[in-house]
């Protein structure tokens, strides 16, 4: 199928896409990695994306592909948060031909965010941005999530706010977007010296990149389990409770 796609990238004419479980960019890795060195513009759309994929169990659950995924030299891989910044991750992936885009998507339901209180998904564009920055003071802590984690980061964003800890969360659905921004931008998002704690719902592998040493990471460092989706996030660790517990800690105000 992807073999396919660029051999149609190549004739011209059409722009190709593809569709699959995200868990299976796997048996396809030697024709998007062609794809990337060939610089052509294949667009793959990987659903599935995470071990909210429940019951098929952990053969199915995506845990490493992300970080694979974004090892790989001139492949976009975007992971958009709502059904605004997916329109917007079209947008992207329509508007660059240098190379392949890989939109991540989820299985489950999530809810579309309040763009009225909180920053357009036009954001999107530059990799990163601050969707809802802190309130009661400065950020003290900021938290880094992508896809379906947005929402959950939002609840711990929430709580960490009721206990006095005014807290900035950043949607960060492309690392190589951002990271081609200028300096003076990444650190007007992710200023120096503010802990930072990222939320995926994958391997916490690349992430020190974003967080720093001294930042924390929630994510899946281990393969999935077969149970209902919420029920294997919430006993790995993926809930807001969790997070925002992370969080404290970070600070130094949990043990």
């Amino acid at each position: 199928m992807a073999a396919l796609c660029n051999g149609l990238a190549l004739h011209g004419g059409v722009r190709p896409y593809c569709a699959t479980f995200l868990a299976f960019h796997d048996y396809m890795r030697p024709s998007v990695r062609l794809a990337a060195l060939m610089g052509l513009p294949v667009l793959y759309l990987y659903t599935h994306d995470s071990i909210y994929l429940g019951e098929d169990g952990p053969t199915h659950q995506p845990v490493e592909q992300l970080a694979a995924m974004r090892a790989m030299p001139n492949l976009r891989v975007i992971r958009p948060a709502d059904g605004a910044e997916t329109v917007e991750a079209w947008k992207a992936a329509l508007a660059w031909s240098g190379g392949p885009t890989a939109l991540c998507l989820t299985r489950q339901d999530l809810p579309n965010l309040d763009r009225g209180a909180m920053a357009s998904a036009e954001g999107l564009h530059k990799g990163g941005y601050v969707l809802a920055e802190a309130t009661g003071g400065a950020p003290q802590v900021v938290l880094i999530a992508t896809g379906s984690e947005v929402p959950m980061a939002l609840d711990a964003r929430a709580l960490l706010q009721a206990g006095g800890i005014p807290t900035r969360l950043v949607s960060l659905p492309c690392w190589d977007l951002f990271f081609a921004q200028p300096a003076a931008y990444r650190a007007q998002v992710l200023p120096p010296g503010l802990p930072r704690v990222s939320v995926e719902a994958g391997t916490t592998f690349g992430w020190q990149a974003i967080v720093g040493l001294d930042g924390a990471s929630v994510g899946i460092d281990r393969f999935g389990a077969s149970a209902p989706g919420e029920e294997v996030a919430s006993r790995l660790g993926l809930n807001p409770e969790n997070i925002a517990r992370t969080a404290r800690r970070l600070l130094n105000l949990e043990a």
